[in-house]
């Protein structure tokens, strides 16, 4: 796990967990030096390396699993791109073989750049709900959240308005 802003208080509270901590200095230049120092950081070849976003609070296990069961079982090119409703979401799923063509971009390329440059290498996988498209970056949708919250729903109803955005 990378972490950036506030790194000290999130390893403290993530020192339970068996999770390899791995700390971003450039973390002000934007997200994709985390996926830069994320992949960096890895030590070992695997069989596919999954870029999380830390403001995606409805995704779920089995949202997780199902991608995963799709990148493993099912995906005939080497990226897995999450779709709800031809949206692009995340996370994505890439093997492990991309690692160095993404790092030789640098710290502020990321993932994106290499998916876009290469389209022959992508499998989308169409979502039956809209958590990989639904993230907190503005306050407003900070205030869906608590409304999906509030009513019990996280499915994806409120946000086809949103879909277009």
């Amino acid at each position: 796990m990378v972490l950036g802003h506030e790194q000290e208080t999130a390893r403290a509270l993530l020192a339970d967990l068996p999770l390899r901590l791995v700390s971003n200095e450039w973390y002000r230049e934007g997200q994709t030096t985390s996926v830069y120092r994320g992949l960096e950081a890895l030590s070992e070849p695997c069989n596919g390396v999954m870029v999380c976003l830390s403001d995606q609070p409805l995704l779920q296990v089995d949202d997780i699993n199902r991608l995963v069961d799709a990148f493993m079982h099912r995906c005939p090119t080497s990226v897995l791109l999450p779709t709800w409703q031809g949206r692009r979401g995340n996370p994505v799923i890439l093997a492990y073989e991309h690692r160095d063509a993404i790092l030789a971009g640098g710290r502020n390329r990321g993932c994106r750049r290499f998916i876009d440059s290469n389209p022959q290498l992508v499998t989308r996988q169409e979502m039956d709900n809209d958590h990989v498209v639904f993230d907190l970056d503005t306050p407003e949708d900070y205030r869906r959240l608590l409304r999906r919250l509030g009513s019990g729903e996280v499915g994806a109803s409120e946000t086809r308005a949103a879909a277009g955005r």
